[in-house]
């Protein structure tokens, strides 16, 4: 029966292992076949993951959410986990929509790519699943092991290869942090699990004040690393040349797939785990959330490329997230996971409009790694015009599109717990930023460009796609109630 157990709550992920192995020895055996080989064979594996992905969704779905713990202790299951691994093959399904049509246009023939993609899914829910130190380390390098590999798997880019060392090393020095966390904390404790933690560390601190700074030290070295691969100030200097360097598709999964796994994570360990211990840990938040606002939203304004303005927007908007973990409330957790998944929908409409900015150059079809490419785009495409519009007004958190009430929420419940200055001098900034957002539809439908080039029509699955996550940031504010529910849920699941 308790193998059973164990199995049950992890069947999607065996079933995206089982496959992905299965797929892997399919390729092998193909990739050198002359008639089947590259690129036939890398359209074959975009169907069987686009089936794989839809199926493990319906395996997720078809589910019953239990809170339970499983693999004695070492991963645990809720309602947080349930939805964060729908949304997190929901969004990989996405992905891999969007993947086809650059590979291709791109000719990086690589069947590589789709494997490690359903493997970086798998490691994701694991990281989902963790609820031990063990569990945590394990998984997180597991992760990060994929994303090193996928960084730097166009192997005829000197980009890519640049950008996948530097994303190792720096990854090496953040794993550091992360053991070294890890390794303080069992040594002043004894233990690893995090209920475990949260009935040890309850009253200590009022006899040992020195026990007091050796736990908050472990504390903050172990958050260190989940804010380095969170992408927050000051561990965020990897990424705009990271997410420069490697293709499109591996941008969009480092910059969505990862958020909410380690955004569940830091509240599991702040507010579960070490509850009674954040005063410190307080100030070092401030510092982090204060920065990578300060940072992110400075460093987009003189921006010039596409991939390296969606780091930047990435290192600014998770200032929100941390503001929510200063503010120790409730509500704000309830909102940060709504302001997770209004900002992970934006972000995919934003790869997904970015991937269809592909111009035709005869006899080829480039796409656009600049921002100036789309002056005067109305003319060319109003509706990829709109959409872009869409896109950037919700970034820039103007009502009543969904980026302002994710923003506007946690704002507002940060305000309620006393941390006054850090909400107003987040919301100048962000007024700041909005001007540099706003500079979008000046570009698109008042400057001129001199030559008109020819546009590549989107595929009709990106389309519906697309539009899908048009309607969602617009008509979101008629579905706030259910959303936030939701929301509430989940938050009562993962700290209660």
């Amino acid at each position: 029966m308790s193998v059973f157990f164990n199995l049950y709550f992890l069947s999607s992920d065996i079933f995206l292992l089982i496959t992905s192995l299965n797929l892997l020895i399919f390729g092998v055996f193909l990739a050198s076949n002359k008639v089947l080989g590259s690129p036939v064979l890398s359209k074959i594996f975009a169907i069987l993951v686009y089936k794989t992905l839809f199926l493990s969704i319906l395996i997720l779905i078809l589910q019953v959410p239990i809170s339970a713990y499983f693999l004695n202790g070492l991963l645990f299951t809720n309602y947080f986990t349930y939805f964060a691994n729908i949304l997190l093959v929901i969004f990989s399904f996405n992905i891999a929509s969007l993947s086809l049509p650059y590979l291709e246009t791109q000719k990086i023939q690589f069947f590589e790519f789709w494997i490690l993609l359903l493997f970086s899914v798998v490691a994701i829910s694991f990281v989902i699943f963790s609820f031990d130190l063990l569990s945590v380390y394990i998984s997180i390098e597991l992760q990060s092991l994929i994303f090193y590999i996928l960084a730097s798997f166009n192997r005829t880019s000197e980009f890519s290869t640049e950008a996948g060392l530097k994303y190792f090393i720096l990854g090496a020095f953040s794993s550091a942090f992360l053991l070294m966390g890890s390794a303080i904390l069992y040594g002043l404790c004894g233990v690893t699990n995090l209920m475990d933690f949260s009935k040890l560390c309850s009253g200590l601190l009022l006899f040992d004040s020195n026990f007091a700074v050796g736990l908050t030290v472990g504390i903050i070295f172990f958050i260190t690393s989940l804010l380095f691969k969170f992408n927050s100030a000051p561990f965020h200097f990897w990424s705009p040349d990271v997410y420069d360097g490697v293709p499109l598709p591996v941008t969009a999964i480092f910059a969505i797939l990862p958020k909410i796994a380690l955004a569940g994570l830091l509240i599991k360990i702040i507010f579960f785990a070490f509850s009674q211990q954040l005063i410190l840990v307080k100030y070092f938040l401030f510092i982090c959330c204060l920065l990578s606002s300060i940072l992110g939203i400075l460093g987009a304004f003189s921006q010039l490329k596409w991939k390296r303005f969606i780091a930047y927007s990435s290192i600014g908007h998770s200032s929100f997230i941390l503001l929510a973990l200063v503010s120790d409330d409730f509500l704000t957790i309830v909102n940060s996971f709504l302001f997770l998944i209004v900002y992970s929908v934006s972000s995919l409409l934003f790869f997904y409009i970015v991937t269809n900015l592909q111009f035709f150059q005869f006899p080829n079809k480039n796409f656009s790694r600049f921002i100036t490419s789309i002056k005067s785009l109305s003319s060319i495409n109003s509706i990829l015009s709109f959409y872009l519009l869409i896109l950037m007004f919700s970034f820039a958190g103007l009502p009543p599109f969904a980026g302002f009430f994710s923003k506007f929420f946690i704002l507002l419940t940060s305000l309620k717990t006393n941390w006054v200055s850090l909400s107003i001098t987040l919301i100048l900034l962000n007024c700041l930023a909005s001007f540099y957002y706003l500079r979008f539809s000046k570009m698109i439908y008042f400057d001129v460009k001199p030559t008109q080039l020819v546009l590549v029509p989107m595929t009709k699955s990106n389309s519906i796609l697309s539009t899908l996550c048009v309607l969602f940031l617009i008509f979101l504010i008629f579905d706030l109630d259910f959303l936030l529910s939701v929301s509430k849920l989940i938050t009562i699941s993962l700290i209660k």
